[in-house]
């Protein structure tokens, strides 16, 4: 049941994910996409650690489950956060939020090719919906003078492996609670960007702007700290619709907060891939009436 405090609570993390596209392209302009990413996630890891200790949950890591904990962030946080922060880099934050927000349809073509179902006609409604959304934007990169078609690659690719994440992770059997897979995870993810940013990106001097500093702490206390903390409060006892609803709302307040983060106005295509997005996300998650 969705009460006052669980709406409250989604709307807050609505729109801290929101947000956070456009504060992670203004980081972007003084710390490079790996290093970016190294330090924001090491920060948050350790933060969920420290509060689900404080919780009492338990943290270990067996060995028995390190492999599958490992296989599990390969998509969903290497793939997806690799993917992204480099999408982001060529991309207005609103558009890449946009088009990373196809996961979901991604997610239902996933799990119908694993389990071989037949797909119905609101599944085709979602792809049909998305497919228009991309092609809007890529063909606004092709012809953009400034343009960056790479970059819709690199969101789709982040999508994808976010969608197969989500699929590997609901047919994946393990003892450690999801709060432990989830931080170690993480973990595991902040040990891979900071070894590819030692090895390919130049070190950082670490003298940055107040905003800057303000920024990555919004990525490790809110993004990857509160945020988290918030949806594993709400996973369990989510509608599926309010679920769906908030999923949508994102690329919408990320597209929104980017005019006055960043600089960013959205055009009329990002406005109508939003509106495709949207009916995307609705055609996939949304429950049939009865």
């Amino acid at each position: 049941m969705l009460t006052p405090r669980r709406i409250g609570a989604l709307v807050l993390l609505t729109l801290m994910w929101g947000v956070n596209w456009p504060m992670m392209k203004f980081s972007l302009g003084e710390l490079t996409p790996m290093y970016f990413r190294a330090v924001t996630m090491s920060g948050g890891a350790l933060l969920l650690l420290a509060f689900f200790v404080w919780r009492g949950v338990d943290m270990r890591l067996p060995w028995r489950e390190a492999a599958r904990v490992a296989w599990l962030a390969l998509p969903n946080i290497l793939g997806w956060h690799f993917f992204s922060i480099l999408g982001l880099a060529e991309l207005a934050s609103g558009r890449a939020a946009i088009l990373g927000f196809t996961m979901p349809v991604w997610t239902v073509l996933i799990a119908a090719l694993i389990t071989h179902d037949r797909l119905d006609g609101r599944v085709y409604i979602s792809i049909v919906a998305a497919i228009s959304a991309v092609g809007l934007l890529s063909a606004y990169e092709l012809t953009a003078m400034a343009g960056r078609p790479l970059g819709v690659l690199w969101m789709q690719l982040a999508a994808i492996c976010w969608a197969l994440g989500t699929v590997l992770m609901r047919r994946t059997r393990t003892r450690l609670p999801t709060e432990a897979v989830a931080v170690w995870m993480l973990m595991l993810g902040a040990v891979f960007f900071w070894v590819v940013a030692l090895l390919f990106e130049p070190a950082p001097d670490w003298r940055f702007s107040a905003a800057m500093w303000g920024s990555l702490a919004y990525g490790v206390l809110l993004n990857y700290g509160y945020a988290q903390i918030i949806w594993f409060s709400l996973a369990r006892e989510l509608p599926p619709a309010a679920s769906a609803f908030s999923i949508m709302a994102v690329p919408v307040v990320g597209t929104l907060a980017a005019t006055w983060i960043v600089g960013e106005r959205p055009g009329w295509t990002d406005l109508a891939a939003i509106v495709f997005v949207s009916l995307a996300i609705a055609s996939a998650l949304l429950p049939r009436r009865a």
